[in-house]
């Protein structure tokens, strides 16, 4: 069930959006005040977040300012101001959509199924690659994309260019890297890691050859942001 908080003063408005998102299927929560909204965003999970503009405690914009240094929870922002500037405030300051009172019900419900399939989108796409600097790397078909020029990967190479992109700024161990590549296969000796970084970095085709992967001096390696 889809997580919605409310964050609006007005008491009839924000029950009557409670009652109509539940009859939708969300789950819903209120607050009532900028502070207390803040602090619900900041230590729960919702899916979207209906904000007002003029709130007493904290005002929407500066609601909306402080949320986006921590997360990316998609905002709507009601309010009953609808001037350029207004928008633009709201907008510039991390909210996905502005939607000025009054509205109807099922317009507010068309701009949550738009962000909602937007986040859908987002989440398959990552979930089907991964991304470096200029390197993207496709979990489906194997393939390394840099630069617009494709790089094929052995099994072993793309298992272990994965598993640092997933651990972007870690110190692997090769101790780590045998245990998740080769389970600690008996056959296998601690410098194959080192083998196949050399490989890897061969392909990616660079001069300065620890631009993606760097070597940590007597523990292991890292790729570093």
């Amino acid at each position: 069930m889809q997580r919605i908080l409310i964050i609006e003063d007005e008491e009839r408005l924000a029950e009557f959006l409670e009652l109509e998102l539940k009859y939708e299927g969300y789950s819903v929560e209120i607050a009532y005040d900028g502070r207390l909204g803040l602090d619900k965003a900041m230590n729960q999970e919702y899916d979207i977040i209906l904000l007002d503009l003029m709130l007493p405690g904290l005002n929407g914009i500066e609601v909306c300012r402080r949320l986006r240094t921590a997360k990316d929870t998609p905002i709507i922002m009601l309010t009953a101001k609808d001037s350029v500037m207004d928008r633009v405030m709201g907008l510039d300051n991390g909210a996905d959509d502005y939607l000025p009172k009054p509205f109807a019900i099922e317009e507010l419900l068309a701009r949550m199924r738009v962000i909602f399939k937007r986040e859908e989108r987002m989440s398959r796409n990552q979930n089907r690659s991964l991304t470096f600097k200029d390197m993207v790397l496709d979990l489906e078909s194997r393939l390394l994309e840099k630069e617009n020029e494709t790089i094929e990967l052995t099994n072993k190479e793309f298992e272990l260019l994965s598993f640092f992109m997933k651990n972007i700024n870690r110190v692997l161990t090769r101790d780590i890297l045998l245990e998740q590549i080769w389970s600690y296969d008996a056959a296998v000796e601690t410098n194959v890691i080192d083998v196949y970084v050399r490989h890897l970095r061969n392909k990616l085709n660079t001069d300065e050859k620890e631009a993606y992967i760097q070597t940590v001096r007597g523990v292991g390696y890292v790729m570093r942001e």
